[in-house]
């Protein structure tokens, strides 16, 4: 295995993005994410060093490669072994550990990477022929599925790679694993299990199992994403309504974040610790990326930057305790066309 470093071009002037929550302003220094020329960039998870996983991608969304990116904006390819030409990371914890899947001949295969360590797999459940895995916690246990003649199953490894079964809620036949939390041995793990395109959102734990945490009113599915330390969980539902962000708290079951302001679709794709939601949501300029907390509600991360910022914000895909944001842009033609490869910042508060 061979790993690739490269160095980006230093940050051009800085550009700001302004919360306001209260009486204060917060404000971030969005720092773009090198991608190799030809390429669109897809950022799917960051820890509280500030690393962001991913993967890169050509223009057609073939051949992609697993990429981590660090807070000084140097990009590490995480290479696939010599007989697959596929790979992409999924999530990374604190410690650097990256997850995702790589292909290996005519199967797929789970991956935990570090830089020390290099690549190792995590093999499917016994008859399987494939898995992949989406989340890691900082004990090293690891979420995603297995998959072969019996399904796709949600599984859960070890720090050893050991798999564990997480099985399917009633009369379900699949279910994956999308995010676990970070409180070791007591871990939480959510996702979706479902039959064809009828699914509701999961909630698992070791000492009870897994919980089905319905939909939103009216609608027929659910899908939970991530999950924060106190077991808060976000998503999205759908039905006839379309797709709409949820949070679901123990205390106070699912909730509806709603849309942007006419938009008709939303899907919530992480939550820190302290609450805060990011997403993206639909609007009548096209998708745009969002932040939530229960002060403010649902606002548009592209109305609170505070001078001229060329890219629009279309999907915000991670928040860590810092109050760092991974987001996914594209170029602006006009405020209805966006086009282009897609362009990946994170979004850095300054001290207040």
């Amino acid at each position: 295995m061979r790993v690739i470093f490269l160095k980006s071009k230093a940050p051009g002037p800085a550009l700001t993005l302004m919360m306001t929550t209260g009486l204060f302003s917060q404000t971030y220094v969005p720092v773009e994410l090198p991608s190799p020329p030809g390429t669109v960039g897809v950022a799917r998870d960051l820890n509280n060093s500030g690393h962001v996983a991913g993967y890169v991608a050509t223009d057609m969304g073939s051949n992609t490669r697993a990429y981590v990116w660090s807070t000084n904006v140097d990009v590490t390819h995480v290479e696939p072994p010599i007989n697959s030409n596929v790979s992409a990371a999924y999530g990374v914890s604190d410690n650097g550990a990256v997850v995702g899947v790589v292909n290996t001949d005519n199967s797929t295969r789970g991956f935990v990477w570090t830089l020390t360590q290099g690549l190792s797999f995590r093999s499917p459940l016994p008859s399987d022929t494939g898995s992949r895995v989406y989340a890691i916690d900082n004990a090293g246990n690891t979420a995603g599925y297995s998959s072969g003649p019996q399904g796709v199953h949600a599984c859960v490894w070890d720090r050893i790679g050991t798999a564990q079964d997480l099985g399917l809620l009633p009369g379900a036949t699949y279910s994956r694993a999308l995010d676990i939390n970070n409180t070791g041995t007591a871990y939480t793990v959510v996702g979706t299990s479902g039959s064809g395109s009828n699914a509701h959102a999961f909630l698992w734990t070791p000492a009870s199992g897994m919980k089905d945490l319905g939909a939103l009113s009216g609608d027929t599915s659910s899908e939970a994403i991530a999950v924060n330390q106190a077991g808060a969980v976000v998503g999205y539902s759908s039905g006839p309504s379309g797709l709409r962000a949820f949070l679901w708290t123990p205390a106070n079951g699912m909730r509806n974040l709603g849309t942007l302001p006419g938009g008709d679709s939303s899907r919530a794709l992480a939550i820190s610790n302290s609450g805060v939601v990011v997403g993206t949501s639909t609007t009548p300029l096209g998708a745009r990326a969002f932040i939530w907390t229960e002060t403010t509600g649902m606002r548009d991360l592209n109305t609170l930057i505070a001078i001229s910022f060329g890219p629009v914000l279309i999907e915000a895909h991670a928040i860590n305790d810092k109050g760092q944001i991974a987001a996914v842009a594209m170029d602006r033609v006009d405020d209805h066309v966006h086009e282009g490869s897609t362009r990946l910042f994170l979004l850095t508060p300054l001290p207040r």
